[in-house]
């Protein structure tokens, strides 16, 4: 992300058709994004999980400590939707009884602005600075991680495929 550059907005597409799908991934100046309308808000993150760099998109939305979070659909890691934050619930065994509570990893995933014009759907990439971890799966390394991880999932696929015959 060049700090020069003015933030541009994207065009994703029309509200109608966004509210419909509920769910998008789209590429916006090489980093992939996931598009979420829910509760009718929009938002935006990274596609990818900052934990193991999973799809988000198939993941579950629940309230947790009255915040709105994606689950990662492979690890269950909690995401909240309008911060990124990364939630985990623990108990402290100091405690006399000890209780389980959410806690807060801090930001996790970056989260992208969603703005609406006109019944059209924008988003602007996060001009915030400095490294988020979900911003590893948005570089050469990662995406080869990625391709990687993909590929040996698809030849265990074949490997099984094999087996039922």
């Amino acid at each position: 992300m060049d700090e020069n550059k003015p933030p541009r907005m994207y065009f994703i597409g029309k509200k109608e058709d966004l509210v419909q799908a509920k769910r998008m991934n789209v590429t916006l100046d090489g980093r992939d994004i996931l598009i979420i309308y829910h509760q009718r808000t929009f938002y935006a993150m990274d596609l990818q999980c900052y934990h193991a760099g999973s799809s988000l998109e198939p993941g579950d939305i629940e309230e947790i400590n009255n915040k709105l979070c994606i689950v990662c659909p492979k690890h269950k890691y909690k995401i909240t939707l309008a911060e990124g934050e990364g939630l985990y619930k623990a108990s402290n065994p100091t405690e006399k009884v000890p209780t389980p509570r959410w806690y807060s990893k801090g930001i996790k995933q970056r989260v992208h602005k969603v703005t609406e014009v006109d019944e059209d759907i924008f988003v602007t990439l996060s001009s915030c600075p400095g490294w988020i971890e979900s911003d590893y799966y948005q570089t050469e390394k990662g995406r080869a991680e990625l391709r990687k991880a993909q590929e040996s999932e698809n030849g265990e696929a074949d490997v099984n495929a094999d087996e039922d015959v």
